[in-house]
């Protein structure tokens, strides 16, 4: 009997940690939080997560302030180490863009340092250990008079499908804008039912249209849809794996959880990078006349 009540137990603590905080309209028409699962899923497509729009929204305005502080005061005379740092950072992505992007447009060199950056942050919050920030959303519920088991909060806005699909939709609508912007209506169709198949006699390349429209507008799809989930499945594999780590006896946690922690830095960065790679490479396709 103890093993299964301590198996509902860990049951309940994932469940709790991988909700998030959900605010909604309900059935009946009012709005309001969501003290479970099934009530946010009452709630429909429109519910917000705001612990995911929250925690984005802080992380975004702290990383544009500290760029604009270390902006405000270069200097070329004796540079401070946070100016170096930042200098570090964007002599990186402008490597990244000047070996990948063909074109020329001064939107992407900062495109790809908001969205490495912004990443990059809200990733490392899955650096924090797993029950601090929920606490202490579970203690401001409680001053406003809220029961502690019905408030969640969600850290890492990475883990959150929305925000990741919210990204590459956005970078996806760049491509899309700057394809026809750059290729015209007409070269972006043609690029769509054109290619892969070709042939030189017209009637046969008519018939070729709808095969090659079908192959290109699912290779288009694909690339938002892998885009976010890439970034999604590899940062909640690691927020289950310390959640998992949280549930052992507390002498075993710090001896799993450290090393854990240190590889998933590795994981931190390679993801945000490779979230950045993309969208200079998709960026680069739009571009490009011939593709």
């Amino acid at each position: 009997m103890s093993a299964g009540n301590e198996l509902i137990a860990s049951s309940d603590y994932i469940k709790h940690h991988l909700q998030n905080l959900t605010y909604g309209q309900f059935p009946d028409g009012h709005w309001g939080l969501a003290h479970s699962a099934a009530k946010a899923k009452e709630m429909g497509f429109m519910a917000l997560h705001l612990d995911t729009l929250g925690v984005s929204f802080l992380l975004g305005a702290i990383f544009l302030f500290f760029f604009y502080r270390v902006g405000k005061k270069m200097t070329t005379d004796t540079p401070s180490g946070a100016q170096n740092f930042v200098e570090s950072i964007i002599d990186f992505i402008d490597e990244n863009v000047r070996g990948s992007f063909n074109g020329k447009n001064p939107l992407v060199a900062p495109l790809a340092l908001t969205v490495f950056i912004w990443i990059v942050l809200m990733n490392t919050m899955d650096l924090v250990p797993v029950d601090w920030l929920p606490y202490v959303a579970q203690q401001i519920g409680v001053a406003f008079g809220a029961d502690p088991h019905h408030v969640f909060f969600k850290v890492v806005p990475t883990t959150d499908p929305n925000a990741t699909f919210g990204l590459a939709i956005g970078v996806f609508l760049l491509m899309l804008f700057y394809s026809i912007k750059i290729k015209g209506f007409g070269g972006f169709t043609a690029e769509l039912t054109l290619h892969p198949f070709s042939s030189k006699n017209p009637f046969l390349k008519v018939l070729l249209i709808p095969a090659n429209f079908f192959l290109e507008f699912v290779s288009l799809i694909a690339k938002p849809v892998s885009h976010s989930l890439r970034l999604f499945g590899n940062m909640y594999a690691g927020e289950m794996i310390f959640i998992l780590i949280a549930l052992l006896p507390w002498w075993t946690q710090w001896t799993l959880s450290l090393p854990w922690a240190i590889f998933h830095i590795l994981i931190v960065l390679l993801q945000a990078f490779i979230f950045m790679t993309l969208v200079i490479v998709y960026m680069d396709m739009a571009h490009d006349k011939g593709h």
